[in-house]
């Protein structure tokens, strides 16, 4: 696998090591973890959101 470095601040550093522990992983795989997790809130944002105007069209468009 390849991998690359990312700076970050200490603090954040020791915080991602305490949650690599918690989680009984590696520092990289709670970054994976966190990074999937920030994705499918934002997912769910998105869904819960009201439809737009051209959304509620198209869901009630006459399919026949």
């Amino acid at each position: 696998m390849q991998s690359t470095s990312v700076r970050i601040d200490v603090e954040t550093h020791d915080q991602l090591k305490r949650l690599a522990a918690e989680l009984q992983t590696t520092v990289g795989n709670a970054v994976t973890l966190a990074v999937r997790a920030l994705r499918q809130h934002r997912i769910g944002a998105q869904l819960a959101s009201p439809l737009t105007p051209d959304e509620t069209a198209w869901l009630d468009a006459d399919l026949g």
